[in-house]
């Protein structure tokens, strides 16, 4: 399974947001808000999009956008953007098909957190893959599935769970793990990283448990 497509829809640009979407492990696109957002949604085929409502110098441009995406076969899910504060308009966007809605200005914390319940509703083939861990037994279960695990994959599991959707780094791995942490490299816990994929993931080529976060390190799926 390919990492969850986010596009965010925005009169201006927000590497912010996009930088920390990214950190949680979607695959992220901007595009400005027009004609252009029904052509790439249908060439990227998005699984959400974040749609700015309020559309400077465009009146409904953002109510019309939204109606179009709903009514495409196999929508996306859609987290609204908006500065229209009255809760009639806020009905009206769900009302109108938005997932969600998020009044702005707002904290890329709180659309992270959006995001991802709105991804749970939306995706239910993801409770397959449920993480969960009986310390007291030293076991763990992804769905209904017991994986045989070695102390230290066991330890790597913890780690990763202890904060889901905190990334760890090489280092952090390295420096919990092993009592010793100047015997151990970097290359150690992408060897145990590996490991774990191939007893907990569906593909270990195309991981949805334990996602790589590029130049960061690991984290654990939420």
């Amino acid at each position: 399974m390919d990492a969850v497509r986010v596009l965010v829809c925005h009169s201006r640009p927000n590497p912010a947001l996009v930088s920390e979407l990214e950190k949680e492990g979607y695959d992220v696109e901007q595009a400005e808000c027009g004609e252009g957002v029904s052509e790439r949604v249908r060439t990227w085929k998005p699984d959400l999009i974040l749609l700015e409502l309020s559309i400077p110098g465009q009146r409904h441009g953002g109510w019309k956008l939204l109606g179009s995406l709903r009514d495409r076969p196999h929508p996306p899910a859609i987290v609204v953007l908006t500065s229209l504060s009255r809760l009639d308009d806020r009905v009206r966007a769900l009302n109108a098909g938005a997932d969600d809605v998020i009044l702005e200005p707002c904290d890329t914390v709180e659309v992270k957190a959006r995001v991802r319940a709105v991804l749970r509703r939306t995706h239910p083939n993801l409770s397959e893959l449920s993480l969960r861990i009986d310390d007291q037994r030293k076991q763990v279960w992804i769905g209904e599935r017991c994986v045989a695990l070695s102390p230290k994959e066991y330890s790597l599991v913890s780690l990763l769970a202890s904060s889901p959707g905190q990334v760890f780094s090489s280092d952090d791995i390295v420096e919990a793990l092993w009592l010793r942490p100047s015997y151990a490299t970097g290359q150690d816990a992408q060897k145990y990283v590996y490991l774990l994929r191939r007893k907990i993931e569906r593909d270990p080529t195309r991981p949805e448990i334990i996602l790589t976060v590029r130049g960061f390190g690991y984290r654990l799926a939420l």
